[in-house]
């Protein structure tokens, strides 16, 4: 598994020792999972789409575009769509490398473009109503260090 967009909830611990268990020459193994904010206690839920198909694509782009320029020898993404709980876990990134500055960096890299860029539409459902979350500036400036 390289990438995988999907709606059922996954276990960042069992995704952890399935990787490592595959970063074979690896001296270094970083992983990252995003979880679901619940903003000052008000959020309902979060609902997040994609385009099939074209969202897998994307990600995999990207993925090779990490594993060339930080010199991984493995990398993973995970990402739900459809409606998640407050602190459900809706993204993880792994990296492996020979050294650890490249795994953190690749993974960061990975992060920041799921961030900003990666095809998904996410809208937070509070009590009070529904809105779309967009990019932030500072998401965007992450991205320039790049």
């Amino acid at each position: 598994m390289r990438v995988r967009v999907q709606e059922d909830a996954f276990d960042p611990g069992e995704e952890l020792s399935a990787f490592t268990a595959e970063a074979e020459g690896a001296g270094a193994v970083v992983s990252f999972t995003g979880v679901t904010r619940n903003i000052a206690g008000r959020l309902c839920h979060m609902e997040i789409e994609h385009y099939p198909g074209m969202t897998e694509r994307a990600l995999g782009d990207i993925r090779v575009d990490a594993i060339a320029r930080f010199d991984l020898t493995a990398a993973w993404i995970i990402h739900r769509y459809g409606r998640l709980a407050p602190g459900a876990p809706i993204m993880m990134v792994l990296t492996a490398a020979p050294h650890r500055a490249d795994a953190f960096a690749g993974a960061e890299y990975l992060m920041d473009y799921l961030k900003s860029r990666a095809p998904f539409w996410k809208k937070e459902v509070t009590e009070a109503g529904e809105s779309w979350v967009a990019a932030t500036e500072a998401d965007e400036q992450a991205l320039d260090r790049w």
